[in-house]
């Protein structure tokens, strides 16, 4: 029994290997026992879908696509001011790209950054079947879903044919595979975020994106441009874990966090305590210069 490429992909996602095995081939119950791979194993369908870690890559900028409203744009045109997030999804993909931006859509919309002003966010298509009808279907439902208002110039959602799509996911390390039967794609999950000028900062894994991440990677990848000082003083105590696309606490950097405050602390109760005994110690008597007494002859 023959299944689509993104049914394969989420039965890797939820399942074990003999489970899988099950699936993809149709077996009895406790026959993969004997016949499927071991649980460690990666699908032989999936063993070159990947989304590879890429950091500092420079994204091609003379990659042309069209976006929503049909007009061709290189991806370079959105280079340049902003961080951009990017993903890569196909609109008739009938399980994982929607559950992709989704996701995302649903932690930019935690994110106190807006869209357009702050970051752009854009969607690749990689099935050059897709058509800028269908793209711009797609971007309406998740700017409705978004729900800022005068987000919509943020937003794009870009077509292109097979070599300009294989020029992009290939140096962003996004591999998949084509299902000819089906006419679907078996391919991985994730986010990308780039830096004003195009190059890989971040790369988050799977699905359900943690806001606070994104929020991070943002302010990273804006070299700095953006957010407040008590964003970046946070920053200061996560650290990117390129192995797991995470971010996690630096516990040394908290605690010399909390020792410069403390100190700073101690500092400042020593200075007030210092100015109150001086005034303590001033003398209490005074004499006006309306009260002066005459000198002596």
């Amino acid at each position: 029994m023959r299944k689509s490429g993104a049914s394969l992909v989420i039965a890797w996602l939820l399942g074990s290997g003999a489970g899988f095995a099950q699936y993809s081939q149709g077996l009895a119950p406790g026959a993969a026992d004997q016949q499927g791979p071991p649980s460690t194993a990666v699908p032989p369908q999936l063993a070159d879908v990947t989304l590879e870690q890429r950091l500092d890559a420079q994204m091609p900028a003379g990659a042309t696509f069209r976006d929503e409203d049909g007009r061709t744009v290189r991806l370079g045109d959105y280079f340049g001011a902003k961080p951009i997030v990017l993903t890569f999804v196909y609109f008739q993909c009938p399980m994982l790209c929607n559950q992709v931006m989704s996701d995302l859509t649903s932690a930019l919309g935690v994110v106190k950054f807006d869209a357009a002003r702050d970051y752009t966010v854009i969607a690749v298509s990689f099935d050059p079947r897709d058509t800028p009808e269908g793209a711009r279907v797609k971007k309406a439902a998740f700017l409705e879903r978004y729900k800022r208002p005068g987000t919509e110039d943020g937003w794009h959602y870009l077509t292109g044919d097979e070599a300009n799509i294989r020029l992009v996911t290939e140096a962003a390390g996004f591999k998949y595979r084509f299902d000819a039967v089906t006419g679907q794609f078996a391919h991985a999950a994730g986010v990308l975020v780039l830096t004003p000028g195009g190059r890989i900062s971040r790369v988050f894994y799977g699905l359900e994106y943690a806001p606070k991440a994104l929020q991070f990677a943002i302010i990273e990848s804006s070299d700095g441009k953006i957010g407040t000082p008590a964003d970046k003083l946070l920053l200061y105590c996560f650290h990117y874990d390129p192995a797991t696309g995470k971010y996690g606490l630096m516990t040394m950097r908290l605690v010399r966090l909390g020792a410069v405050a403390t100190m700073a602390g101690l500092g400042a109760f020593m200075l007030v305590m210092w100015r109150r005994d001086r005034r303590q110690a001033a003398p209490t008597g005074r004499v006006s210069r309306g009260n002066r007494l005459p000198a002596d002859d």
